[in-house]
């Protein structure tokens, strides 16, 4: 599995008061929290709050999400400042959609479906999902398992999110950010730069199932969404058309499935 090391965390000295009411003083470990600001053809394109790690994965995913790439041969050089903050992105020509028109509110039909895009490039870039893979019961709850017993950063300060790519027995790879929209996009990137083939993949998530994750899973071509936590009325309204399943709730032997059911096997019943 790829885990891609520690690099998100600070040391710092803290006044802890514990149960017994007494003052120690401690060093504690604390998220760190990075800005890096994507300059696009010279001009600048986004300020993103993140954890300071796989940041080249991070600027791929960003701007495969956002649209303004299709592929990584449009990036003819990638250079990253870490010092100053910045990531130099030259493409081979224009971005595949400007950052006016990704950034424009937006509801579209399609298939005789109102699908409530938030922003134009969503509309563009969100496929519809035609996996037939499938997952059990016991292999959810390993996977969550393992996705949060590899989070040393999380064990740690509390503070991270983490996102894994998955095949149904093994976490392939762990990204933590801040940002839990960052940790999806390092993934993104992650897949991009190793072409990675999305179709028989599983995205295993802490955070909540919001309609921008269930937006970037579609953009990246993945068809189930693990999270421990609970999903929104949108987000399960864009899931069940852009035939994505969605399973929350996954806390020890429990879980719940609320789109595309038909992917998940349960292989304990009730006599």
């Amino acid at each position: 599995m790829d885990d891609g090391g520690r690099g998100n965390v600070t040391k710092w000295q803290t006044l802890h008061v514990g149960q017994d009411g007494i003052p120690r003083e401690l060093e504690d470990e604390i998220a760190s929290e990075y800005a890096l600001t994507v300059v696009l053809n010279g001009d600048e394109f986004s300020t993103l709050v993140c954890s300071p790690t796989h940041q080249e994965e991070l600027v791929y995913g960003f701007l495969a999400s956002e649209g303004a790439i299709r592929s990584i041969s449009q990036v003819k050089k990638l250079t990253i400042d870490g010092d100053r903050g910045y990531a130099y992105v030259v493409l081979d020509g224009e971005p595949s959609i400007g950052r006016e028109r990704s950034s424009k509110r937006f509801i579209g039909s399609c298939c005789g479906k109102g699908r409530q895009f938030y922003y134009h490039g969503d509309m563009l870039t969100a496929r519809t999902i035609m996996t037939r893979m499938t997952v059990t019961d016991e292999q959810v709850w390993s996977l969550m398992a393992a996705l949060q017993e590899s989070s040393a950063d999380f064990i740690s300060t509390g503070g991270v999110h983490n996102a894994a790519l998955c095949t149904p027995d093994e976490l392939l790879a762990v990204r933590t950010d801040i940002g839990r929209h960052n940790a999806l996009d390092k993934l993104y990137g992650y897949s991009m730069l190793r072409g990675v083939r999305m179709g028989d993949k599983l995205i295993a998530f802490s955070g909540r199932l919001s309609s921008e994750v269930v937006l970037k899973a579609a953009k990246m071509g993945c068809g189930l969404l693990l999270s421990k936590s609970a999903p929104t009325d949108l987000a399960l309204k864009l899931a069940d058309e852009l035939g994505i399943t969605c399973i929350g709730f996954i806390r020890g032997r429990k879980l719940s499935v609320y789109t595309h059911r038909e992917r998940l096997i349960i292989s304990h019943r009730l006599p």
